[in-house]
């Protein structure tokens, strides 16, 4: 695990950006006598936390100032465990320290319903304090600056309502999930129009996605969306073009602006091999054939019960594929550094000796995104968070996915059915009962080592290769991006 001064050598490196894989087209003499600032507001939850940094890393290479706000302990999660990108020189990211009142951090219940932690509740409730300061530091750049850009979450959206109380700022929702997804909760709020199913299965469900307590919470933000000027997506068109141009119809866009910029992560990382900083896991990768080896983690928001981590570990041993098993709880507990020291999960005795050679398990932070983009990387055993999928699609990765809660079980029909660049472990209706080591033994495998899951890699990468594209220069995702960039400082 890091040491505590080399997280701080991190964090003292990310106050910089790789400025040659952008190309900087607007001039900067103009935004320099026009000044425009922009401000994130993310939802502090660790894949709302890294989607908004990696988004201020692209503002940023435009010359724009940024300000990253949130609590410090929140801000510290968010640089900790960046990765992808190697910043270089002085950047215009400023992060923003602002106190929130004490909170609830409970270790995670694996046995939980819908395996969603239980704090995002209190943890929304003391963010909700960032409120009075954060509009104290809106007023205080008002007079210096033509345009303030609020960026916030959509959990975060009582912000855009404050932009409306300065002549000079205007908000914009940063979604961080797939078009998809946003594209069936709209669809269902309105009572599920009939709609070919090319586009959305019309016997499709969802129920038992959200504790009520979240569907709360996802309520008490939708009020605000009124004062937005318009949306953003981690997404590009060669993922989702269908769904973002339904978003765009009048029904569902509300009349506004729309602009889909994804992938945020480096879709081309920096670094050496030859880097002291590399991760233990990827000196192992170097020594395994090319597209053998399967990756597994659940993200930062699933906790697995005893029982079900023995049938993954036995279902993983019996696929005879090789693989890197990130095994740890639920990394989000509000404070990641407060409270208990997590819960180890517990393998078959003897298992780590077993496997030894043929498989590795890792019990800490892991370098995801160098993992997906690694060459003997072969396959992406998922949970399917937002994050998780637009990472491994715009690595060329085809995923196993198995969906915990929230979004999960939209993007994986969205993987599967509609990219068919994946295989299920277990159908949603099934997400109650114990998943046994015969079906992720046979999901892997179909993936892995099949004819119909070559198919689906080779779909993987090529629609990796047109994700990528859309990023460089005269891609859509780019001229989207520098469309949101004139927007902004017209």
């Amino acid at each position: 695990m890091r040491s505590c001064s080399s997280e701080r050598n991190q964090e003292a490196r990310l106050v910089s950006m790789d400025q040659q894989q952008h190309h900087q087209k607007l001039d900067l003499n103009v935004l320099k006598k026009a000044p425009v600032v922009m401000v994130m507001v993310p939802f502090p939850a660790q894949g709302h936390l890294n989607q908004f940094l990696h988004f201020s890393r692209l503002i940023s290479a435009f010359g724009i100032p940024v300000h990253y706000v949130g609590s410090a302990t929140h801000n510290h999660q968010a640089k900790h465990r960046v990765h992808g990108w190697d910043p270089l020189t002085i950047s215009n990211i400023h992060f923003h320290d602002f106190p929130i009142p004490p909170f609830v951090t409970p270790q995670p219940n694996p046995h939980t319903p819908n395996r969603l932690p239980v704090d995002f509740q209190p943890v929304f409730e003391a963010s909700s304090k960032l409120r009075e300061p954060l509009l104290a530091f809106l007023r205080s750049l008002s007079p210096t600056t033509r345009r303030i850009v609020i960026v916030h979450d959509s959990l975060m959206a009582f912000t855009a309502q404050d932009a409306t109380s300065l002549p000079n700022a205007e908000a914009y929702t940063l979604n961080v999930t797939s078009t998809f997804a946003l594209f069936t909760y709209i669809w269902e709020f309105i009572g599920k129009p009939t709609m070919p199913k090319t586009v959305i299965p019309n016997d499709i469900s969802y129920e038992g996605c959200f504790a009520d307590e979240i569907k709360s919470l996802i309520a008490s933000q939708f009020d605000f969306s009124k004062f937005d000027s318009g949306d953003l997506y981690n997404t590009c068109r060669p993922i989702e073009g269908k769904f973002i141009d339904l978003l765009g119809q009048k029904q569902f866009s509300l009349n506004k602006r729309k602009w889909a910029v994804g992938p945020l992560n480096p879709v081309v990382l920096s670094g050496s091999r030859n880097s002291n900083r590399r991760h233990e896991c990827l000196e192992w990768l170097d020594k395994q054939a090319p597209r053998s080896v399967l990756y597994i983690s659940f993200g930062t928001t699933t906790s697995m019960p005893d029982d079900q981590i023995i049938e993954l570990a036995m279902g993983l041993e019996r696929s005879n594929q090789r693989f890197i098993w990130v095994l740890r709880d639920a990394a989000h507990r509000g404070d990641i550094y407060a409270g208990e020291e997590a819960r180890k999960a517990q393998l078959p005795n003897g298992y780590e000796e077993k496997i030894e050679g043929v498989g590795l398990i890792v019990r800490e932070w892991a370098p995801q995104l160098e993992i997906l983009a690694h060459p003997s990387t072969g396959g992406f055993l998922s949970h399917c968070g937002w994050n998780s999928c637009i990472e491994s699609i715009s690595m060329g990765v085809s995923i196993v996915a198995w969906p915990m809660h929230s979004d999960q079980p939209r993007n994986t029909t969205l993987v599967t059915e509609v990219l068919r660049i994946g295989v299920i472990v277990r159908e949603w209706a099934q997400r109650d009962e114990l998943v046994s080591s015969a079906m992720i033994e046979n999901a892997i495998n179909k993936l892995m080592a099949s004819e119909e899951g070559e198919g689906m890699k080779r779909r993987a990468e090529e629609l990796g290769g047109a994700v990528r594209e859309s990023m460089s220069e005269g891609g859509t995702s780019r001229v989207e991006l520098e469309s949101f960039i004139a927007h902004i400082t017209r």
